[in-house]
């Protein structure tokens, strides 16, 4: 699903070699559970399933149905979280030679792909199904979707082949808002195609700041990640360029009268910020500076949609 998510860190330390890496972490005893749930890389479907609410509840001019949203929400859970778990398996070799992902029971050894792959599919038919008779088909296609676009398209076709993979393969990544929208409405309308862009327009700066800072991580893993083929100075000014575009595209919801005033300041304020975060980056590029960057990528993002989720129920008040 979202692309972000394969660039998240969860919980091991860092360690400087990538041998040392595996053999450190095989030496940390970690509980099968724990194992398992590491695999669905918990804080990725966290921003995931987020998105996914929002769309749900921008869908209905209300409170949505608590049985959809409740379904839909564990639906979408289980098939990201069994998208991620098959990421590691796609990809525990690479991840066995990066320190910031050599923590991960695949790439430890610790759980075979037979599990793996057993544990993924349990988990996308359970979502699936979960989906197709408590929510609706068009959503449970949409997701299943998502997954193969993910999982199979961006994972196995488009990463190891182009730098520009995380834009092509942003199109999985954006589906959330699409797929909670859907959950309601048993349509896609064009007020989640404009979340779904927003979304889409969002990853390549967001992705880009953490590959600044992880350059030999991709270099030695033999990816082409665009700081790898093209260089710091080139990587840094589409950043800046991103962030100009996105903040064009956080307008048409406002534009089109989807949303009100309140949204439209705060996509000013956070934009601007992005904006000033992006120049920082390319005019006096350090390590810390890429850090702070992404870091605030994935708050402006949150404290985007819950500012247009604030819009949506404040308005209606607001006008009388």
């Amino acid at each position: 699903m979202t692309q972000s998510a394969t660039h998240s860190s969860v919980t091991s330390p860092p360690v400087a070699g990538t041998a040392a890496a595996v053999r450190n972490a095989s030496q940390v005893h970690i509980p099968l559970w724990r194992q398992f749930y590491a695999l669905t890389k918990p804080r990725v479907v966290q921003l995931i399933v987020f998105c996914a609410l929002i769309g749900m509840l921008l869908a209905a001019p209300g409170l949505p149905p608590a049985v959809t949203v409740l379904a839909a929400t564990a639906g979408i859970w289980l098939v990201a979280a069994a998208a991620a778990a098959f990421n590691c398996v796609v990809e525990q070799h690479i991840d066995a030679r990066m320190s910031r992902t050599a923590w991960r029971p695949t790439a430890r050894g610790q759980l075979g792909n037979r599990q793996t792959l057993l544990f993924s599919a349990l988990l996308c038919a359970a979502g699936s199904a979960l989906l197709w008779a408590f929510v609706n088909p068009l959503t449970m296609v949409l997701t299943f979707a998502t997954f193969v676009g993910y999982a199979v398209i961006y994972t196995v076709v488009l990463k190891p082949m182009t730098p520009q993979n995380i834009v092509i393969g942003g199109a999985s990544g954006a589906m959330p808002p699409v797929l909670g929208w859907a959950a309601v409405r048993g349509d896609v309308g064009p007020e989640a195609l404009m979340l779904c862009l927003i979304i889409f327009l969002w990853t390549p700066p967001h992705f880009w700041a953490l590959a600044l800072y992880r350059t030999e991580d991709y270099r030695r893993a033999g990816l082409p990640m665009l700081p790898v083929t093209h260089g710091s100075e080139f990587t840094r000014l589409q950043v800046l360029l991103y962030s100009l575009v996105l903040l064009a595209a956080t307008l048409l919801p406002w534009l089109y009268g989807m949303s009100g005033l309140t949204y439209l300041v705060s996509a000013l304020v956070l934009g601007g910020l992005f904006i000033a975060y992006a120049w920082k980056l390319w005019r006096d590029y350090s390590d810390a500076q890429a850090r702070k960057t992404f870091r605030f990528s994935i708050l402006y993002l949150s404290l985007l949609f819950a500012a247009l989720l604030l819009d949506h129920y404040l308005s209606p008040w607001i006008a009388l």
